[in-house]
């Protein structure tokens, strides 16, 4: 493993342990709170923690009499904001790490060029970072910290801050110069995570809700969380003969799922897309359940109707003709077919 971590602040109500391989990129989501940040800097040697131990490629970061300093960790932090030096070119920027390192000038600017040109910033080279949009500032950190040649690399949130019409190119830059790379990203977008990491972890309350790999944790989540980050509502229960019983002691009949033993603790997903609302019970629905509405959010050209752990996403006129508010009642029913059945553990 190249980073092996292991850290708890009782003050924060914080307490992780993970680990990570050689060259996998991992996404670290959750909501405020949650304990991403503290994570980033506890690695980064910002934070200290009030116990734990944590290796770098079996070097110790933090251990019981031991705080390795922040620059001698060799660890490349990267955060919404550029942060770039005012003073100095972008090339001289891209530089500084190798310069830092011990590089002759000559060989720290051939290796700052070599970056600028990864990135798609060969063209910069002169420019000051007040000249800079923030897509191409972010383009600019990048190529700072990877010149740098760091055993890890930390992006806090790297597109936060930049406008949504920018997001995807610099998506894709970094989806190619993070391949191979060991590296943690810590988002609130799915996507991101989609794009760009290998497994993931959902941090809630200090804890970690959840891990696995990506599309394993995106795609059949098994925290409340992570699954309306993912866009999906979840039920937990029993697995029986033909499909379901929750744990409110409802009967649904799902399609698939043969491969999990009955009797066993299982979790459906199901898409609010897929969820059909109506004010009485709709004539030969295979699956419906009688819900309390406890929000109703307007999503552009669709409302989502939140009910407890399930969410529907129906239109302004439906909305408007069942005239449903926090607190009222409707049916939520869906076919068999739409929702995934799989085992609550990984």
């Amino acid at each position: 493993m190249t980073l092996t971590f292991s850290a708890a602040l009782p003050q924060r109500r914080f307490d992780v342990s993970f680990t990570l391989r050689h060259g996998e990129t991992l996404a670290v989501l959750g909501p405020n709170g949650a304990g991403k940040s503290t994570l980033v800097n506890l690695i980064a040697g910002l934070l200290a923690p009030a116990s734990g131990h944590a290796e770098l490629e079996g070097e110790v970061l933090f251990g019981p009499g031991v705080s390795t300093p922040p620059h001698a960790r060799n660890v490349a932090l990267l955060a919404q904001d550029a942060l770039l030096f005012p003073h100095l070119s972008v090339l001289e920027n891209v530089a500084f790490g190798p310069r830092s390192s011990g590089a002759s000038r000559r060989t720290a600017r051939s290796t700052a060029r070599t970056w600028l040109a990864e990135v798609g910033a060969a063209g910069f080279e002169h420019r000051r970072p007040g000249e800079l949009s923030g897509g191409e500032a972010q383009r600019i950190a990048v190529a700072r910290a990877l010149a740098a040649e760091p055993r890890l690399l930390l992006l806090d949130e790297p597109m936060a801050a930049l406008d949504v019409a920018v997001a995807p190119a610099l998506r894709s830059m970094l989806r190619r110069v993070l391949a191979h790379r060991t590296a943690i990203i810590v988002t609130h977008d799915v996507l991101d995570a989609f794009s760009l990491a290998d497994r993931v972890i959902v941090l809630d309350g200090g804890r970690i809700v959840d891990d696995g790999p990506t599309r394993s944790v995106l795609e059949q989540p098994r925290d409340p969380f992570t699954a309306g980050i993912a866009g999906l509502s979840v039920l937990h229960g029993i697995r029986t003969a033909e499909g379901l019983r929750t744990t409110d002691g409802d009967e649904l009949r799902i399609a698939g799922g043969e491969d999990l033993e009955p009797g066993s603790a299982c979790t459906l997903a199901i898409r609010p897309s897929s969820i059909r609302v109506s004010a009485s019970r709709p004539a030969g629905a295979g699956n419906a359940l009688r819900v309390g509405i406890s929000d109703v959010e307007p999503r552009g050209d669709l409302v989502r109707l939140r009910a407890g752990a399930l969410a529907a996403d129906v239109t302004p006129a439906t909305a408007a003709d069942l005239d449903l508010g926090a607190g009222s009642t409707a049916w939520f029913a869906f076919r068999a077919e739409d929702a995934v059945l799989y085992s609550a553990t990984r």
